[in-house]
C-alpha cells in the first residue's frame, strides 16, 4: 500500500489596511453606519472595523454602531478579497467626507 503525502505551500494573501479618523463631530451614530455597511456591502471583500480591541464587520449597521467611535477616533478599517482596494477606498471617501453631515 502507498501513501501520497501532498504538501501545498499556503500563500501569503495581503490584507488592504488604514487607518481612519471619524471627523464628523456627531460620530459614527444610524445614519453614518448605515452608509458604511451599505458602501461596504456592494463588495465581496470581507471587510472589518477596529477600535481598540474590537472588532466588528463593517457589512453590518449594528456592528458599526457597537464601536462607540466618537468625534475624533481613530479605527482601523482592514478588507481582504478581490477587491479590497476599492472597498477601502470607497468606506476612506465616506470618512473624508464627514458623511456628508457637516
Amino acid at each position: 500500500m502507498l501513501d501520497k503525502l501532498f504538501l501545498c505551500k499556503e500563500e501569503e494573501l495581503a490584507v488592504t489596511e488604514k487607518l481612519l479618523t471619524v471627523r464628523n463631530r456627531a460620530g459614527i451614530h444610524a445614519r453614518p453606519a448605515a452608509l458604511i455597511a451599505q458602501t461596504a456591502n456592494k463588495f465581496d471583500a470581507e471587510i472589518t472595523l477596529e477600535k481598540d480591541d474590537a472588532s466588528v464587520n463593517a457589512k453590518s449597521i449594528m456592528g458599526v454602531i457597537t464601536m462607540a467611535a466618537g468625534y475624533n477616533t481613530t479605527l482601523t478599517i482592514k478588507a481582504d478579497g478581490t477587491d479590497e482596494g476599492e472597498a477601502v477606498a470607497a468606506i476612506l471617501r465616506l470618512f473624508e467626507s464627514k458623511f456628508e453631515e457637516e
